[in-house]
């Protein structure tokens, strides 16, 4: 009877002994981290083009002021610095006559009825109004109209004149790699060939293919 009375108290205090340590592993919203151990793999991220290079070829109308209207080819290469601005260099090429003349003055104003224009521009652009063009009902296509002006030379008559052209244009985007381009410029620069220099506007209207890569 002794060793039980004696027995008793110490179980009960062994029992309020452990009690607070169960109960604080029974409190909710306690877990264990586990710390898996998983072997780190290399991934090889794929080579994305940047599209920021692009190139065209045009081709359109010249209006040279005083001498009518004639065809035009050219080309393009430009660079996209960000998203909404890029520069670029053409060149173009036409045929200009004076036959009008020929019809007033003997001999015309050219050494030939007609003279070779050419000439090469350095421009910068900026994206206006991006968004979308609709063909038909069910199809969509990226687009962008953008401003650009420049400063470049012109040759004609044996005359390398600056000129300074301006315009808008509006790309239409078929594929992320191929756009359709329009575009409306205004080339001006003087010319002397009556002996007197006159500043001329000449506007050029034109349309071509632009690839991206």
């Amino acid at each position: 009877m002794r060793f039980q009375f004696i027995a008793l108290p110490l179980v009960l205090l062994a029992a309020l002994t452990a009690l607070p340590a169960r109960a604080a592993d029974e409190q909710p919203g306690i877990e264990q981290v586990v710390q898996p151990e998983v072997e780190r793999r290399e991934v090889k991220l794929p080579k994305f083009p940047s599209n920021d290079i692009e190139f065209g070829l045009f081709a359109g109308t010249y209006a040279t002021q005083n001498f009518g209207s004639s065809f035009l080819y050219g080309a393009r290469l430009g660079y996209h610095i960000t998203e909404d601005i890029f520069v670029e260099g053409v060149y173009g090429r036409t045929q200009v006559s004076d036959e009008n003349y020929r019809q007033i003055l003997p001999g015309g104003i050219f050494p030939q009825p007609q003279e070779t224009l050419y000439y090469y521009n350095l421009s910068a652009g900026y994206n206006i109004l991006p968004g979308e063009v609709f063909l038909g009902k069910s199809i969509a296509k990226a687009s962008g109209l953008y401003l650009i002006g420049g400063v470049g030379s012109t040759h004609f008559l044996e005359q390398n004149r600056l000129t300074i052209n301006y315009g808008l244009g509006l790309r239409v985007f078929f594929k992320d790699w191929f756009a359709v381009q329009v575009d409306m410029r205004n080339h001006r620069y003087s010319l002397d060939l009556l002996g007197q220099k006159q500043d001329t506007q000449n506007l050029e209207f034109s349309a071509g293919m632009t690839f991206f890569f």
